[in-house]
């Protein structure tokens, strides 16, 4: 794995590949083309260090399975989409941020410690002697694909299907 700066061009392919897969998929990237340029090539970045796109603004282990979390788009980008109209590092914003309705704001780190980390459930298996219905986070089913997602609140867009949220129901 390298360091090799990426070239404008490399950047601008998969500036608009990203673009177009999140809309897409009723997402949007950041508008301000400048930042998420910078942002497209610290993934380009990250993909000759490590062999995946893990995202540009958090510390990878280098360990794919222990970053699968922050491989973009990471999993905590609904999540931060819902709450600050932005993920972590800005590259998907909010309709509102994209229409100008609301401005950026700082977005406090999901990501749980390497510690945390390992206590995590990975999937949708309970820890040892637990059951499903222990899980820290509530999983939501998209009512149109069965899509499954294990946080607080409904994804706000299914990722497979593009159902809104009020197409999840509570699953466990």
């Amino acid at each position: 794995m390298t360091d090799i700066e990426p070239s404008p061009e490399e950047v601008e392919v998969l500036r608009q590949q990203l673009g177009d897969e999140a809309e897409e998929m009723g997402y949007h990237l950041n508008p301000d083309i400048g930042f998420t340029r910078n942002l497209v090539r610290g993934l380009l970045l990250n993909e000759g260090r490590y062999g995946y796109h893990s995202c540009p603004c958090r510390l990878a282990s280098g360990e794919r399975d222990d970053d699968l979390d922050i491989i973009c788009p990471c999993d905590y980008r609904d999540q931060d989409l819902n709450d600050y109209a932005a993920c972590y590092c800005a590259l998907y914003v909010s309709d509102e941020v994209l229409s100008g309705e609301r401005d950026l704001s700082p977005v406090p780190e999901r990501r749980p410690s390497p510690d945390e980390r390992e206590k995590t459930v990975k999937g949708f298996s309970a820890p040892a002697g637990e059951s499903l219905s222990s899980l820290t986070y509530p999983v939501w089913r998209c009512k149109v694909c069965g899509y499954l997602a294990a946080r607080d609140d409904p994804p706000g867009v299914c990722p497979i299907c593009k159902a809104k949220a009020e197409r999840f129901e509570r699953f466990i």
